[in-house]
């Protein structure tokens, strides 16, 4: 059963609203729409409200995320096979895209999609066809397509890494979500809800978040935007007994404002790459598990794993260490498990 804290839309600043609003404008149409956002900003979320407020609502709503598969494997799910297209295809599989026939299809991490399949997608979309890998057999399908990045995908065709055909296709009506920085006066809705659900669905008795909590919460940066801010409730509600939330604020400033400073006036992708970085070392450079990176950052294992390497962390060892070489003791640590936590991150 889906979480139904996942399902909920919350806020209620001018930039939020103005979101909202663009949401209504579009749901009716069937036009594409792409949501560009921070990791976090909830574009899975705006992606499931546009279809639910659509002549679509009751067809299917299917996703499909381009970073969590391989490339090998990207093709076959997202058009299916034959049996016998390749080796192991012992029945014949239906795509993503026939699935979703009369209803939306999600594609999230649309900047992952491989060069090499995108003109297969383009047709897809503006013809509404295609054929499964290994068949020559037309399928027809009536599909409304919304994606969603947090590259930016008009300067990856800059760089002939992105086809701008495509992205001209998925650019009908783009849809720009705030950082949670950027609405901080939505923090206390959210921060409340969630303390609600977590405490709900744990069987516990926590009704009250003190000023001095709730004023750490509207300070902090949130690089993990309300993902992060998610996942910090819950852990304070696990961590709570009684009525009175008690989380470790000591958890909101482990990034020191050295490293903090240090990340303004840099790309998306740089900051993504130091935020995954620092959740790394707060957790000792375990990926997986409950405590792992992968959780806190509220990513399944093998995404966080695709966005490091995608991002190059493994290459980036020199730029990571201009961040940390004139930051403290501390940060020196982490440049010495660097290694170990990428050499971890492959083997799992």
């Amino acid at each position: 059963m889906r979480n139904e804290v996942q399902r909920v839309l919350i806020g209620e600043s001018p930039k939020f609203q103005a979101v909202l609003e663009q949401v209504n404008l579009v749901a009716p149409a069937s036009c594409a729409v792409l949501i560009q956002g921070e990791t976090g900003t909830g574009k899975e979320l705006i992606a499931e409200a546009i279809h639910t407020h659509s002549s679509r609502a009751n067809g299917p709503f299917i996703k499909l995320n381009c970073a969590a598969i391989p490339a090998g494997l990207l093709e076959s799910e997202l058009f299916g096979h034959d049996r016998g297209a390749f080796t192991g295809a012992l029945v014949q599989r239906i795509g993503r895209l026939q699935l979703a026939h009369k209803g939306t299809i999600f594609l999230d991490e649309i900047g992952d999609l491989p060069l090499e399949l995108q003109p297969k997608l383009l047709r897809a979309l503006q013809e509404q066809e295609f054929e499964r890998l290994g068949s020559s057999q037309t399928v027809h399908v009536d599909v409304r397509i919304v994606a969603a990045t947090n590259q930016n995908l008009a300067h990856m065709v800059h760089e002939r890494r992105f086809r701008p055909d495509l992205y001209y296709r998925l650019n009908v009506f783009p849809i720009q979500l705030p950082a949670l920085r950027d609405r901080v006066e939505d923090i206390p809705l959210l921060a409340r809800h969630f303390v609600h659900h977590f405490a709900e669905r744990m069987n516990r008795l926590v009704d009250e978040i003190p000023e001095h909590v709730m004023e750490a919460l509207c300070q902090h940066d949130w690089p993990g935007n309300i993902r992060e801010l998610q996942n910090f409730i819950e852990r304070a509600v696990v961590l709570t007994e009684g009525r009175v939330l008690r989380p470790r604020l000591s958890e909101l400033t482990r990034m020191t404002p050295t490293a903090t400073s240090s990340v303004s006036g840099r790309t998306l992708a740089e900051l993504e790459r130091v935020y995954i970085t620092e959740t790394l070392h707060r957790t000792n450079w375990v990926v997986g598990g409950r405590e792992g990176a992968a959780a806190k950052l509220g990513l399944p294992r093998t995404t966080l794993i695709a966005r490091m390497r995608k991002l190059g962390i493994s290459r980036a060892r020199l730029k990571v260490q201009d961040t940390w070489s004139s930051a403290p003791a501390e940060n020196r640590l982490r440049r010495e498990h660097y290694g170990e936590a990428l050499a971890q991150a492959a083997g799992m």
